[in-house]
């Protein structure tokens, strides 16, 4: 699943909308021992676009009950 959502992430990056709302459904399939990998791979791929997003969609998701670090 990771693969996959990678990919998607991949795909959709050249809009901010779609790559809010792909981001967000990949961390509710995302497996939690993946989500620290999945993070880091994120930020390396994406920070100069999405740097904003991608600190308040994982800020929330955190918030919400699922940490990114075991």
């Amino acid at each position: 699943m990771l693969d996959y959502v990678k990919t998607i992430l991949l795909k959709v990056s050249f809009s901010k909308v779609l790559f809010e709302k792909e981001l967000r459904k990949a961390l509710r399939h995302v497996l939690p021992a993946e989500l620290p990998d999945f993070r880091t791979w994120c930020y390396e791929q994406f920070s100069r676009l999405y740097w904003a997003v991608m600190n308040r969609i994982f800020a929330q998701h955190t918030a919400a009950g699922t940490p990114l670090a075991s």
